[in-house]
């Protein structure tokens, strides 16, 4: 064993850098039994853009298992609720044409019988998909938060995520990790990368520390990409054909009041070249705007954002802007010699359904998980970890690429992005087998999916999608699908004598703090 590894590198701060810290650290020291060493170097030139972030249920797993305090997460990173997504404007512009992609599940074992009565009624549209499987759906429509004052830490009535200010939540778990977990923090810039004869990466080389030896080195320095693209000349796969989406303007926008409503959802708008994020915090909103700059430039683009921002009880005059130019798309393989890259050196398509975190916390587990003890056995756990990791961002593209293809909006981009040679062959497929029968888990390969069976659910049939089974629809079916619309409504009476809305609740954890578990 002596040449196991020991120490580990991770070149980068940001949420990427920090938040695989936390969970590589945490699993590690009963794992390996503290003999690895974890070394973050993070660039004081660089700053976190703190617009406002979505996360995924995971989350609460991942600041849980690390043992963090909700209450003093909340308190600390501006943090408020998500239950899901709310998607506006997406089908046909319209002025009701909405739906939800709620956290909770949409059925259970009798889940596929209520479909086929719901999908078989003569007029689906008066009762939508997600009213009639999941109760989130109006916990959302009225603002009523997961849980109440009563409910443990982490413990929830109604499933949730977080949305967070990413620059806060960075010095959040930087602090947890050097204080609590015993990552030591290096604050430099990194010049240069030393490669031993087998072109390993034996060292970097910082400004102000000089040489910094490694075993393992993570890259997490965003779309620079210093370690897997700038050292290894790792290709990078553009999927701008599939989705075309490659800019953003992002801003923060102050309440009218601090009484405002917090939304529990993500809201996303559709516009004419792309959608705009909605995203409430406690004392302000993470706005901006995703658009292809095919068919829309900048100025305009601003011009539509701040128009939403007016219309949503916002000033845009008191806004800053800040462009983001991006490639959608990511690396051919993320883990090469002893170099892996995490968050965006790993790649990036655009926010749609908050999947950048997901892939951070994914990728740390699985790194913390098939651990290598040694350089040895590293080349098997990174053939793995490439093959898996490139199976979840094919899921990823084709399920973003699913949100676009229902839609009947007649402006040049929402045709464009659903003519059929854009559409991966993959999921091609599988929407031409979900017009004969309805999807099942046995469409999906893998047991940890990053999108499940739900997720395709609620886009599919909350944009109007019509399976074709070819069975009639019996009385039995239809008497399960009353009774579940029945029992949906029973849950609801009983949700709204218990929750409170998200800013209330809020509120009262900042104040009184939420029971420990």
């Amino acid at each position: 064993m002596n040449n196991a590894i020991s120490s580990v590198i991770i070149v980068g701060g940001g949420n990427a850098g920090w938040i695989t810290a936390a969970i590589l650290a945490n699993k590690l020291k009963n794992k390996c039994a503290g003999r690895v060493s974890i070394s973050l170097i993070e660039s004081p030139n660089i700053k976190t853009i703190g617009v406002g972030e979505g996360t995924w249920p995971s989350m609460r797993r991942t600041l849980k298992s690390i043992g963090v305090s909700e209450t003093e997460f909340i308190k600390s990173c501006n943090a408020t609720f998500k239950q899901g997504a709310k998607f506006v404007g997406w089908v046909s512009g319209a002025k009701n044409d909405a739906y939800y992609h709620p956290l909770m599940l949409a059925g259970e074992d009798e889940q596929f019988n209520t479909l086929h009565a719901w999908n078989h009624q003569a007029q689906p549209q008066q009762s939508a998909f997600s009213k009639a499987f999941c109760v989130q759906d109006y916990i959302c429509e009225l603002g009523l938060a997961p849980k109440s004052i009563t409910t443990p830490e982490y413990a929830s009535v109604s499933n949730y995520a977080y949305h967070l200010d990413a620059g806060l939540f960075t010095d959040f778990i930087k602090k947890h990790c050097v204080e609590k977990l015993g990552v030591k923090q290096l604050t430099d810039d990194v010049i240069e990368v030393k490669a031993s004869v087998e072109n390993t990466i034996s060292a970097v080389v910082t400004k102000e520390n000089g040489l910094v030896s490694g075993d393992l080195f993570i890259d997490c320095t965003g779309f620079k990409r210093l370690l897997i693209n700038k050292h290894y000349q790792i290709p990078f796969k553009s999927c701008k054909t599939i989705l075309s989406a490659d800019s953003a303007i992002a801003c923060q926008v102050d309440y009218a009041n601090q009484e405002q409503a917090i939304a529990s959802t993500t809201i996303s708008t559709a516009q004419s070249a792309g959608w705009i994020w909605d995203i409430g915090l406690q004392n302000r909103r993470g706005v901006g705007y995703v658009f292809a700059s095919d068919y829309i430039s900048d100025s305009d683009a601003q011009a539509q954002l701040a128009s939403y921002i007016n219309n949503t009880a916002g000033n845009a005059n008191y806004c800053t802007f800040k462009t983001i130019k991006f490639e959608p798309g990511h690396l051919s393989k993320f883990w090469h010699k002893n170099c892996v890259a995490i968050g965006l050196s790993a790649g990036f398509l655009e926010p749609l359904e908050a999947s950048a975190l997901l892939l951070i916390e994914m990728s740390a587990n699985t790194l913390s998980e098939h651990f290598p003890a040694n350089q040895s056995a590293m080349q098997l756990v990174a053939d793995k970890f490439n093959q898996t990791f490139l199976y979840r961002w094919q899921r990823i593209i084709d399920f973003l690429k699913l949100h676009y293809l229902l839609n009947q909006r007649h402006e040049p981009f929402w045709q464009d992005i659903k003519q059929a040679q854009s559409i991966p062959q993959s999921l091609q497929n599988q929407l031409e087998l979900w017009r004969y029968q309805y999807p099942c888990v046995h469409d999906f390969e893998q047991a940890i999916e990053v999108f499940p069976l739900d997720s395709y659910l609620y886009i599919l049939y909350g944009m109007g999608f019509k399976t074709g089974y070819p069975f009639k629809v019996s009385k039995q079916q239809k008497d399960l699908l009353l009774a579940q619309c029945s029992d949906i409504q029973l849950q609801l009476d009983h949700l709204i004598n218990t929750l409170e809305p998200n800013r209330k609740l809020i509120e009262k954890i900042k104040k009184f703090g939420l029971q420990k578990i």
